[in-house]
C-alpha cells in the first residue's frame, strides 16, 4: 500500500491550532522574559557586591562597589566615558572612583585599581535600577567595604530596587538590601512582612 501524506486541509487545520496556541502563550512568555531580566540584573548586582567585599577582606584594604553608566549608550561594554550613576545596572569594583576610567584594565597598582567590571548588557535590557541611601530617597552610587567586610563610607547605598522599565504590576520587582555590617540580601518588596522573602528596608 502506498504511504499517504497530509492533505492541504489537514495542514491548514494544524497551522491554525498552532497559531491559536502561540497567541495564548505569547503574553505569558513575554512576562517570563521580563521577570528573567529583572532577576539577571539583581543577581549581577549581588555578585558585584560579593566581589567587592571579598576583595576588601582578602587585601585587608578598602574596596568599593560603584554603580556607573557609560555615555556611549552601549549596554554591552564600559569605556572611559563612564560616570557614577544611581540609576544604572552597570558596576565597577575598584579601590578608587572609576569615573572616567571604566575602560581601564584590572590592576592592583594603577588608578583607579579596578578589580572587575560588569556592563548591564542585553540580559537586563528594559530593566530600571534605583540605588538609594538609608533614608529611602537620596540617590547613592557607592558601597565601600573595609578589611573586615563592614561598610565604611559616608552615605552608602542601602538598597537597590530593580524593576521593569514598563512598571507594570505583571512584573516582579526585586530589591537588594545592604546593612552597615556588610551583609546583603535579595528580597521581594511585594510580599507580606511575615514572609521570609520580605524586605526589611
Amino acid at each position: 500500500m502506498k504511504p499517504r501524506g497530509f492533505s492541504l486541509v489537514e495542514l491548514m487545520v494544524v497551522m491554525a491550532i498552532m497559531a491559536a496556541l502561540l497567541g495564548l502563550v505569547s503574553p505569558s512568555l513575554m512576562d517570563w522574559m521580563v521577570n528573567l531580566r529583572i532577576r539577571n540584573a539583581t543577581d549581577a548586582l549581588l555578585n558585584g557586591l560579593q566581589q567587592a567585599r571579598q576583595e576588601a577582606v582578602r587585601r585587608n584594604q578598602n574596596v568599593s562597589f560603584w554603580l556607573v553608566t557609560s555615555a556611549s549608550g552601549d549596554p554591552s561594554s564600559l569605556d572611559n566615558s563612564c560616570a557614577l550613576s544611581a540609576s544604572s545596572g552597570s558596576w565597577v569594583v575598584s579601590v578608587r572612583s572609576p569615573a572616567g576610567s571604566c575602560g581601564s584594565s584590572p590592576s592592583p597598582t594603577t588608578a583607579p585599581m579596578i578589580v572587575s567590571t560588569h556592563p548591564v548588557g542585553d540580559g537586563a535590557s528594559g530593566v530600571s535600577v534605583a540605588a538609594v541611601q538609608s533614608d529611602g530617597s537620596t540617590g547613592a552610587t557607592q558601597v565601600e567595604f573595609n578589611g573586615i567586610g563592614s561598610v565604611v563610607n559616608a552615605a552608602p547605598i542601602a538598597r537597590i530596587d530593580v524593576e521593569s522599565s514598563a512598571n507594570s504590576s505583571r512584573y516582579r520587582s526585586l530589591r537588594v538590601e545592604i546593612t552597615g555590617i556588610g551583609a546583603f540580601r535579595m528580597c521581594d518588596p511585594a510580599v507580606a512582612s511575615t514572609d521570609a522573602r520580605a524586605c526589611k528596608l
